[in-house]
């Protein structure tokens, strides 16, 4: 089956239809076994490197921009969307260069009551910088009662490795992925520092008595698991937790977060450093825990979602990995915990997808990466 009507528009609807069969977006499951006639749509597009989104219980969709704005947009009386021209008010200040900048927003499971989001972000200066975490309060003007629940320690320099994704756990608790920092690796390994690590907090910054390391003596208490390279995807499933991050070039890992698992970084790795050196002679080691899959070369995995809704049968129970380098989502279907073949999707915009989430309606939404970037939607070919 062709690829067919698949223009690259420039205004401000697109309209790309992909009748797409295995053999054209050169899927690694068996041909059509994972197919689908889609559309994709355009429902905001101008945004400057949308890094994440989130969805509030009266249709409106939240956007962070990396140089930190935080964006509306709203769902139309005709059905379509509009994004709102000015940014919400009263978003912390923000550090932006390079890699840092405005991260992650997340709803409050009980915003109905709360009206509380919780964004992401670097913060602090070149020479001295943190990720750091706030809970808001979303007013009608724009985020009210800002208040910083994680600032990470101990302060790094340089604009690299922030990590920031952010999930809910199964008991409420929020988790939190912080990268290595990309200065020294073996800090991933140690627990003084945040950094390289997967934290574990209540949602107004305490620490959970049941937290792995909260009784040793020098660790932070924030710590869930340890040896974590660059996390930039995080998604609960059940009662499970799975997250990827970023190798040099290979090694991008796919795991599934256990309370005091060591992930290896960087004694363990799949990958090779940039130059083509060796960053280890081991891609695996006694006590640390293996990827479920890794990407090599790197797909450069970025944001990942969870896919059970009712829009594509047979892409339910499938988590959806969005691809930088790729320019693609990979579709990793899970049984019982365990990948299965995976599809390559998307590949036709030719974009880099940083973000990919799963809507209330069973639609996906993707974030092209760029200073143009959009916000698309997935929806059957057949859609209205």
């Amino acid at each position: 089956m062709p690829v067919s009507n698949v223009p690259f528009p420039s205004g401000r609807v697109a309209h790309l239809r992909a009748r797409v069969s295995a053999a054209v977006l050169g899927l690694l499951c068996v041909a059509g076994a994972g197919a689908a006639d889609y559309r994709i749509d355009t429902v905001a597009e101008g945004l400057e490197h949308p890094w994440a989104l989130a969805f509030l219980p009266d249709g409106r969709m939240l956007v962070t921009e990396r140089p930190g704005r935080l964006r509306v947009i709203e769902r139309r009386a005709d059905g379509g969307f509009a994004l709102r021209a000015a940014p919400l008010a009263g978003v912390p200040p923000v550090f932006a260069s390079g890699q840092a900048g405005l991260f992650d927003v997340l709803v409050d499971p009980a915003f109905a009551q709360t009206g509380r989001l919780y964004l992401s972000f670097a913060h602090g200066t070149a020479r001295a910088n943190h990720l750091r975490v706030v809970h808001a309060r979303l007013g009608r003007g724009g985020l009210e009662a800002v208040t910083p629940i994680l600032t990470t320690q101990p302060a790094k320099t340089h604009a690299q490795h922030f990590g920031g994704r952010m999930a809910w756990h199964a008991d409420g608790t929020l988790v939190v992925g912080v990268g290595d920092g990309n200065l020294e690796r073996t800090d991933a390994l140690r627990l003084h520092t945040h950094l390289g690590k997967h934290l574990r907090i209540d949602r107004d910054g305490g620490i959970p008595a049941d937290n792995p390391f909260v009784a040793r003596a020098g660790a932070r208490p924030e710590i869930l698991s340890i040896g974590h390279r660059n996390p930039q995807g995080l998604v609960r499933v059940g009662d499970a937790l799975y997250a990827h991050e970023h190798g040099a070039k290979g090694g991008d890992e796919l795991n599934r977060l256990e309370a005091g698992a060591n992930y290896g970084w960087p004694i363990t790795t799949d990958g090779v450093d940039y130059t083509g050196a060796r960053v280890t002679p081991y891609t695996r080691w006694p006590g640390v825990t293996p990827p479920l899959t890794h990407w090599t070369p790197s797909i450069a995995p970025a944001g990942m979602a969870w896919y059970d809704g009712a829009l594509f049968p047979a892409w339910r129970g499938s988590l959806f990995v969005a691809a930088l380098v790729e320019r693609s989502v990979r579709r990793v279907p899970m049984t019982g915990g365990t990948p299965g073949p995976q599809e390559v999707l998307f590949t036709e915009l030719g974009e880099r997808i940083r973000d990919v989430r799963s809507g209330p309606e069973g639609a996906l939404y993707l974030l092209t990466d760029s200073a143009q970037g959009r916000v698309l939607r997935v929806v059957p070919a057949s859609a209205d």
